[in-house]
């Protein structure tokens, strides 16, 4: 199974997620934070992550007669790169982008199922947008100025787990003489 097959997997999604800044879980509370997920599912998608190298095993230990394992992302096989994404087929976009959009479904609904009265921050607007190449260039560098230092945050009293699913994509074509891309 490639990394791409690998990955695009909405289950499989929510375990990397889980499991970013630096967490090391085992499989018994990856279970608790994905309760609309089978056990016998999320330890199938565990062991799958852990045989491709993308979950590395941080230590043991025995609970009652069985062997229980932390497990620990590494970054470095999970991260894409602008070159890999350039290599991309339309279809693996489109299988990538169903992926991802499944994991923000499950993500979404598990957090409805968890909470009573929807009184946080919780946000899903849409807004269209009129850019230039050079202002949309903008807007991407000032989004990756807000978010990316806050990826490095770790967990800590008074600090929330939030996923942040930004999408942009133009939705028509450039109209002529207009300046889009020409």
């Amino acid at each position: 199974m490639d990394r791409l097959e690998l990955l695009a997997h909405p289950v499989r999604l929510r375990v990397v997620h889980a499991m970013s800044a630096g967490r090391a879980l085992t499989t018994s509370e990856l279970c608790e934070r994905m309760p609309d997920v089978s056990k016998a599912t999320v330890y199938r998608h565990v062991g799958l992550l852990a045989d491709a190298g993308v979950l590395e095993v941080e230590g043991e230990q025995r609970v009652r007669g069985a062997v229980e394992r932390r497990y620990r992302l590494r970054q470095d096989v999970v991260a894409v790169g602008a070159n890999e994404v350039a290599t991309l087929s339309a279809e693996d976009h489109r299988r990538v982008f169903a992926a991802a959009m499944a994991t923000l479904i499950a993500e979404f609904n598990a957090y409805l199922d968890r909470t009573e009265v929807v009184a946080d921050t919780v946000g899903y607007r849409q807004h269209a947008v009129w850019l230039s190449p050079e202002e949309l260039g903008e807007v991407v560098e000032g989004m990756r100025a807000a978010i990316v230092p806050m990826m490095a945050n770790e967990p800590a009293p008074g600090r929330t787990r939030y996923l942040l699913s930004p999408v942009m994509f133009p939705v028509e074509e450039p109209e002529e003489g207009t300046g889009g891309t020409e």
